[in-house]
């Protein structure tokens, strides 16, 4: 079974910046996407931003982009997540999750990591 295992996450003041990592154990076949979601207190989880194995662009939430990079550290096997120029309202649980063999479908999910943000 694949697990997924966020870290990174931690409280920082508005204009700071997080790293949020995701390490994988090993995957029994190579995901099609891989990503990152998050959620609030009180609101559904939100997509924030995929990459795809297929060579398909990485793709951003309008409210992150320009902000967050999306990549991959093939050495370590881990997905990051950089943060930069963070607001309050990125305050937020961040998930990350994998999977899909010919599409892209999130098979594995993450625990989640705290972000906070302050004004």
């Amino acid at each position: 079974q694949v697990q997924l295992v966020e870290s990174g996450g931690g409280s920082v003041q508005a204009g700071g910046s997080l790293r949020l990592t995701c390490a994988a154990s090993r995957y029994t076949y190579r995901p099609y996407c891989k990503a990152w979601f998050r959620q609030a207190p009180g609101k559904e989880r939100e997509w924030v931003a995929s990459l795809y194995t297929s060579g398909l662009p990485t793709l951003y939430l309008t409210s992150v982009k320009g902000r967050f990079t999306i990549g991959e550290d093939y050495a370590k096997n881990t997905l990051y997540l950089q943060m930069n120029s963070l607001k309050p309202e990125d305050s937020a649980r961040y998930f990350c999750a994998a999977g899909g063999r010919d599409a892209c479908t999130y098979d594995y999910w993450g625990q989640g990591t705290q972000v906070t943000v302050s004004s």
